[in-house]
């Protein structure tokens, strides 16, 4: 494959920052239904696709989220259009005969192992929503993902009676330059890495 445009580099990389202002702006649910489109073909181990996306857009379910946010993160995240559950359904084994259909053995690896149901869930999940933040910006979305909540509450209000867990948040929509810190320093390349 080609490299992408630069433009498309610094869209998704360079110029892209974690936002914690928004503007009044709605999202529309086609475009939130776009970026799952996109961010589904991200690849995840045995193709096990554990992330799913609870979108908190209307004033009642905000109410709802809003008691299980740390006191840093609930102004923001009720000023945000949409706030991005990213969760982790701890059964995703249960849909490998569909999404791993070459293996049927595939759902075995994972049935009555709770250390490797826990760590496949979280790391692909992980992936997923990391996947979620690019397509958001490639769509001309502003990302604030956000840990800062407390997850039993949020499991209690959004995925009670379900298998699923919440890994992380995201508040997502068009964000307010006026409310960006300086950009924090990354490591470089020889501090981050090596080649073995």
């Amino acid at each position: 494959m080609p490299m992408i445009d630069p433009s498309a580099l610094r869209q998704l990389f360079d110029e892209a920052r974690t936002h914690n202002a928004w503007r009044d702006q709605p999202v529309p649910e086609h475009l939130l239904r776009q970026l799952y489109d996109l961010m589904k073909w991200g690849p995840t181990s045995a193709n096990c696709s554990p992330a799913r996306i609870v979108f908190v857009q209307s004033p009642a379910a905000k109410a709802k989220l809003a008691p299980c946010m740390s006191e840093g993160n609930r102004d923001k995240t009720l000023k945000a259009p949409v706030t991005a559950l990213i969760g982790m359904d701890m059964a995703f084994y249960e849909r490998l005969p569909e999404l791993f259909p070459h293996n049927p053995d595939a759902r075995n690896w994972f049935a009555g192992k709770p250390e490797v149901i826990a760590a496949t869930a979280m790391r692909n999940s992980s992936l997923q929503g990391g996947y979620f933040i690019l397509a958001a910006r490639a769509l001309g979305l502003d990302c604030g993902p956000m840990s800062g909540f407390d997850a039993d509450a949020v499991n209690a209000a959004f995925f009670a009676g379900t298998e699923v867990k919440v890994n992380f948040l995201c508040n997502l929509g068009y964000g307010d330059p006026a409310g960006l810190f300086a950009r924090s320093p990354r490591l470089s390349f020889e501090q981050a890495c090596r080649i073995a």
